[in-house]
């Protein structure tokens, strides 16, 4: 993410960030719209085209070097609208409009979590941050969140379902990933992954068949893929735990020793 500073001129490829976040927040906005209409499908496509496209413009303006301030404020109000905003609203139009105070409370709550998720998340990243806090991240992530609270919509597409469970569940439901987001545990971060040359491979095969599920069998695996994903959380947590624990200790060392 960049701008113009000092009379500087950029060129079209080190402006590719900023376009990216602005189609995100466009397809944010056209979900919302879309939604209102009753195309839910269409909607929550959009949405997760949203979180892909988050998922690229702040590796593609780190790759480019012209990551910049205002393009990182950008991309946080673009999280808010996209994954905090976004999903909720669409929920509660597709099946709490009925439940009127109570589904209204539920998209309340995650819509608060998600912008104190965000607020937090920028606090930390402004700070002089060490290999632990960019290991994980504290909380589930906003895009995760967003995926992970349309999960009842996916499995009602999936099974040609007009709703799969309760209203009460699922504002309940709704509130509860909310609060995952601003909870204080550790979430290992896909970023800092690195895959060994012998596996590449493996990893290039795996990664294209899920692409194929996805394409193919969309709300299904959806639903597989959000299952595995908060079984992994889950799974890892305890481990998360120590070597968070661990990472920040050694930072502790690092910094006394340079001190």
């Amino acid at each position: 993410m960049t701008t113009e500073t000092n009379g500087q001129k950029l060129t079209l490829v080190q402006l590719l960030p900023n376009m990216l976040t602005v189609t995100a927040i466009c397809a944010g906005l056209t979900a919302i719209r879309f939604g209102l209409q009753g195309n839910y499908e269409l909607a929550v496509q959009l949405i997760l085209l949203a979180a892909i496209l988050d998922g690229l413009d702040g590796r593609l303006a780190r790759a480019l070097g012209s990551d910049s301030k205002m393009g990182a404020e950008l991309d946080s109000l673009a999280d808010f609208l996209n994954f905090g905003v976004a999903p909720g609203l669409l929920l509660y139009v597709w099946a709490l409009d009925d439940t009127r105070q109570l589904g209204w409370l539920a998209v309340l709550v995650y819509a608060v979590c998600a912008v104190t998720r965000l607020a937090r998340f920028n606090v930390a990243r402004k700070a002089e941050n060490g290999s632990a806090e960019n290991a994980y991240f504290i909380g589930i992530p906003s895009p995760a969140g967003a995926i992970l609270v349309m999960l009842p919509m996916y499995a009602s597409f999936a099974f040609d379902s007009t709703q799969i469970i309760p209203d009460v569940l699922l504002a309940m439901y709704i509130a509860l990933i909310g609060m995952l987001m601003i909870g204080r545990f550790p979430v290992w971060s896909f970023k800092t992954t690195k895959i060994s040359q012998r596996r590449v491979k493996v990893f290039l095969v795996g990664f294209a068949a899920i692409g194929a599920a996805v394409a193919i069998y969309t709300w299904i695996a959806l639903v597989v893929l959000s299952l595995i994903y908060i079984g992994a959380v889950v799974w890892m947590l305890p481990s998360s735990r120590r070597a968070l624990a661990q990472a920040k200790t050694d930072d502790e060392a690092r910094n006394s020793d340079k001190a």
